[in-house]
């Protein structure tokens, strides 16, 4: 029993370290609204938090320009210097990474994702290192928006 206990463990494990492997450092949440309700519902609790939007870009629009098709596909660009300043702070090289950017996607089951850079990735990626409390607040505000877009 201690033995199947354990591989079982070890079967959730590896399932676990596949799929944060598999979103290469996107942090990923299912919505319960379509891409453009789910990017509309984005936009709203970004400018209610103070977030100022950059932009909003609509990939299926644009591959229809181009004769091509693509399923529902928006990324909405968002920051503000009151975060992104503290993680440059921390390590420029960041900055490649800011304004923060969000992608809301219909997969192929119809379901829609929201999808966005973990900031341990990005602590990772930029070698950040005593910055830990930014890189809280950072994860908590990021979840918080995608929690309020995708519900």
């Amino acid at each position: 029993m201690r033995l199947l206990l354990g591989r079982v463990f070890a079967l959730v494990l590896l399932g676990f370290s596949l799929s944060v492997q598999a979103a290469d450092g996107m942090v990923t949440v299912k919505s319960e609204h379509g891409v453009e309700a789910t990017a509309d519902r984005l936009e709203a609790v970004l400018k209610d938090k103070g977030m100022t939007v950059m932009a909003r870009i609509n990939h299926q629009q644009g591959a229809e320009k181009a004769g091509l098709e693509l399923p529902p596909t928006e990324v909405v660009i968002f920051g503000n210097p009151k975060v992104g300043t503290p993680l440059m702070q921390c390590a420029r090289s960041v900055a490649i990474d800011l304004p923060q950017k969000a992608l809301i996607w219909e997969d192929s089951d119809g379901d829609t994702w929201l999808g966005y850079n973990d900031p341990e990735y990005l602590k990772s990626r930029h070698g950040i290192e005593g910055c830990d409390a930014v890189i809280e607040k950072v994860k908590a505000a990021l979840a918080g928006f995608a929690k309020a877009a995708t519900e």
